[in-house]
């Protein structure tokens, strides 16, 4: 269907030539997702599934197609691709921004019956700022990477204002909040306590937020990584609506909402540990709780260089990431096979092969980079594909045999350790 991909295969596989089995690896997760996942609407958007699940993420989609910007400069039909799953994520945000998982058409499949206010085109209405964010980081990296600006349209102007506006209601959730979430016979983690309205919280500044991007009900209603993504996304709508939308009233909004959420951020989410110093909480409320911990799933604390709020070498990033690879971070675990983070979603002890891809992403050091790429490789249960989590002690136990998100992490740092990057 693309050219341009067979070719960068070949160019991967050609640099990797000493190890063939992740030169292979990085061939079947590439062309997976393009091949399995991805589908060309007759409106001129794309949907993309997350994999075995018959939904689109708005999170999950943009993370699938992400490694395909380093192509997208050269291949006209792969930028009209990724702007086509832009638009249609900024559609489906203006059906309901608190929705986080959305069908292909008004079709009523997914959870319809969850105490929440569902519509047909809705999958799953799990509240998390990162679903806000991800569409957001996509229409700025297609500008990054191609200098296309097409897609910074009508539907992207109102899905930004509708964005800031919830994030702005939901600094003072308790007083000013239309959401509520209740599932009914599941898991804890499935849904909100009191009547659907979350923890107990006070204001901080920073925005509330119902649910990790594991799709788990967040502890403390404030979650960081996600707040720091939103920090860096209205920043791009800040650039974008001053450089190409000429719309001061856009700028301004983004701008001073970017600061009180910041000023949350460093104010309520900033702990002196007494082995690592001052890290970053997962999760705060406000009250005076912090939630020391980090999750696999993005955005994550791990992460925080990737999604840009912090250079590899700020010293709170750096004590932060020396906690979350220790013992001390509850989702920390060690294995015949792997050590690596890993997430309350999946069962006790098990390692994801996203947060294994995000360790080598936020590392300039190379035999680092290549470390976990063998650790990767040699958890794969044979299969050539990448899974959710994973025992590492038995490689063979693992959760999600078509998970697009994870083959793409994995095929992002593939095409990192061979110096091919997606501009920021």
């Amino acid at each position: 269907m693309y050219n341009s991909i067979n070719v960068l295969v070949q160019e991967v596989k050609d640099k990797l030539k000493d190890d063939v089995k992740l030169g292979e690896m990085f061939e079947k997760c590439f062309l997976n997702t393009i091949n399995t996942t991805v589908k060309r609407m007759n409106d001129g958007t794309t949907y993309v599934l997350t994999g075995d699940i018959p939904a689109m993420w708005l999170r999950d989609s943009v993370c699938q197609i992400r490694p395909y910007l380093v192509l997208a400069n050269e291949d006209e039909e792969i930028a009209d691709m990724i702007e086509g799953l832009v638009e249609r994520q900024f559609r489906y945000i203006l059906v309901d921004p608190y929705a986080n998982a959305f069908n292909e058409d008004a079709n009523g499949m997914g959870h319809q019956s969850d105490l929440t206010n569902m519509k047909p085109e809705i999958w799953e209405r799990k509240y998390e700022i990162d679903s806000l964010c991800f569409p957001i980081q996509l229409s700025y990296l297609l500008y990054k990477n191609t200098g296309r600006t097409t897609q910074f349209n009508e539907t992207f102007k109102k899905a930004a204002h509708t964005i800031i506006d919830l994030w702005k209601v939901e600094q003072n959730h308790e007083e000013n909040s239309p959401y509520i979430f209740e599932r009914l016979d599941c898991r804890q983690l499935d849904t909100l306590a009191r009547s659907g309205k979350g923890p107990m919280h006070k204001e901080t500044g920073m925005t509330w937020c119902g649910f990790r991007p594991s799709d788990d009900a967040c502890q403390y209603s404030y979650l960081v990584p996600s707040n720091m993504f939103a920090v860096v996304v209205l920043n791009y709508i800040d650039e974008i609506a001053k450089e190409i939308l000429n719309d001061g009233e856009l700028s301004k909004c983004a701008r001073e909402l970017s600061d009180e959420i910041n000023e949350g951020i460093q104010k309520h989410a900033v702990y002196n540990h007494p082995r690592c110093g001052e890290i970053y909480a997962y999760e705060v409320d406000g009250l005076g709780n912090y939630n020391l911990m980090d999750d696999a799933n993005l955005p994550s604390l791990l992460a925080i260089p990737y999604l840009g709020y912090a250079d590899l070498d700020d010293e709170k990033y750096v004590n932060t990431r020396n906690f979350i690879l220790s013992t001390e971070n509850s989702e920390f675990h060690i294995g015949k096979f792997a050590s690596g983070v890993g997430s309350p979603h999946t069962p006790e002890g098990y390692i994801w092969h996203i947060s294994l891809a995000m360790q080598g992403l936020t590392t300039n050091d190379m035999n680092k980079k290549k470390e976990l790429l063998e650790t990767m490789k040699n958890t794969d249960a044979g299969t050539y594909l990448m899974h959710e989590g994973f025992h590492p002690d038995d490689p063979s136990k693992f959760t999600r045999d078509w998970f697009s998100w994870a083959n793409m992490m994995f095929c992002e740092l593939v095409l990192d350790y061979c110096g091919i990057k997606v501009k920021k």
